[in-house]
């Protein structure tokens, strides 16, 4: 095997089989953790310890690490402020009008239900991000299937597959969106364009796949349930987002970083709460999710060490050039392959890199696969993962072998025609 080189000054403890062997381990146990949270610890108590000893050993230098963290840092902030935004949009009772809107006219009509969850699964997806649609709007879905009188399985699995396939729109909709957007070079409006039609498509794919995979529980009905009142409207709230996504798109224009966007909405809605003490900074930082934020970071550098130590070279080997049909086709299933082996998070940190060499389209193509992959199997995303502890505290584990064949349904139909479709809007809109 060919020696690393590295740079004057650099201290290396392992060989090079040994620090692949040390990251690739560290690697399957971080995610090891994530998947399965031992005594409820929280994803970074083993993050922190792996990304350490990397380091320590050599497996990444101190000065690749802290280019890492610095490619990751504007990321974090970006993910930080959305989600202190969407728990405070909750605190104002979003995800409550949002349950009376899905309730309102489908008592013991499930086709109607699902389509209005497919439809607001997916703006929250795609404006609030995928975690929101997971914790926020899950047991929001739970709720109003059992007020509504119909099963709930089709419903909230839609939220899942929704919360990762439905995050393709903006660069705000998913951690893996953030990372891909710093290294494509589009602007904020340029990548929403281009992702339009991908993101429909997604969709669509899925509803037509869940009308037929539910077929059962669908035609089932029952007898509706008295009406429940309507909840009010947060207009603050609303004005508060429709300012921030405009916001997104100024910032991105200007050649400033859109996190500073998402920000001063998350501030605006946290500087009225407190003044009604209706939240406290406390509660905010909790928003925030600063340990999984940390977690975000040391997997950054785990997977950078087994990156440098043949990951990369592997995958570059492999990694088709070019933004052709065929190309893009290959690149997506390569990123939605390795996003069930490896998850998708550190499926993206490797790929991207390698896919920027042929332009925004194959980096775009990485998301798709990245996005809409992780659909087939439970550790997939991070997200799937929160979406499994909801149903858990609802016991409704959701099943293995029914979660497997939807993924087969859904996700090689979803990512042949997102994909087709992002290769039509290449050639529209240009990339």
């Amino acid at each position: 095997m060919p020696a690393r080189c590295h740079r004057p000054g650099e201290v290396t403890v392992l060989d090079t089989a040994a620090a692949e062997a040390v990251s690739a381990g560290l690697l399957v146990a971080v995610l090891a953790c994530a998947v399965v949270r031992p005594w409820g610890w929280p994803e970074a108590v083993v993050a922190v310890p792996a990304a350490a000893l990397v380091i320590a050993t050599g497996a990444i230098s101190p000065h690749r690490a802290w280019a890492q963290a610095q490619r990751l840092g504007p990321v974090i902030g970006f993910l930080a402020a959305v989600l202190v935004l969407a728990q405070l949009c909750d605190d104002e009772g979003l995800f409550r009008a949002c349950g009376a809107w899905l309730a309102r006219g489908c008592a013991g009509q499930p086709r109607r239900l699902l389509a209005r969850v497919f439809v607001i699964a997916s703006v929250i997806t795609a404006v609030l991000s995928l975690d929101a649609t997971v914790v926020l709007l899950t047991p929001v879905v739970f709720a109003t299937a059992a007020r509504v009188g119909v099963r709930t399985r089709p419903h909230v699995y839609a939220c899942t597959h929704l919360a990762n396939s439905a995050s393709l729109l903006l660069p705000v909709s998913n951690l893996t969106n953030l990372l891909a957007f710093a290294a494509s070079g589009l602007s904020f409006t340029r990548y929403a364009g281009l992702m339009a039609l991908p993101w429909l498509a997604a969709i669509g794919t899925e509803y037509v796949a869940f009308r037929r995979f539910f077929r059962n529980d669908l035609n089932a009905t029952a007898a509706p349930p008295p009406a429940a009142e309507p909840a009010e409207v947060p207009r603050v709230a609303l004005v508060v987002l429709a300012g921030t996504l405009a916001g997104f798109a100024a910032t991105s224009l200007a050649g400033i970083n859109p996190a500073w966007a998402a920000a001063a909405g998350a501030a605006v809605l946290a500087a009225a709460a407190l003044v009604r003490r209706e939240t406290t900074p406390a509660a905010i930082y909790r928003a925030a999710g600063v340990p999984f934020l940390v977690f975000v970071v040391c997997l950054g550098l785990v997977v950078a060490a087994v990156t440098v130590n043949g990951l990369g070279g592997a995958l570059g080997r492999v990694m088709p050039a070019g933004t052709s049909l065929p190309a893009l086709l290959a690149t997506a299933a390569l990123a939605a392959a390795a996003a069930n082996v490896i998850n998708n998070l550190p499926a993206v940190l490797v790929l991207i890199p390698l896919a920027a060499a042929s332009g925004p389209g194959a980096v775009l193509a990485v998301l798709l696969g990245a996005n809409i992959g992780p659909n087939l199997t439970y550790a997939g995303s991070l997200a799937t993962l929160l979406w499994r502890r909801v149903l858990r505290e609802h016991d409704a584990e959701p099943g293995l072998g029914e979660f497997t064949r939807l993924g087969l349904l859904t996700v090689p139909a979803g990512l042949l025609l997102a994909t087709t479709a992002l290769w039509a809007a290449l050639h529209v809109i240009g990339g």
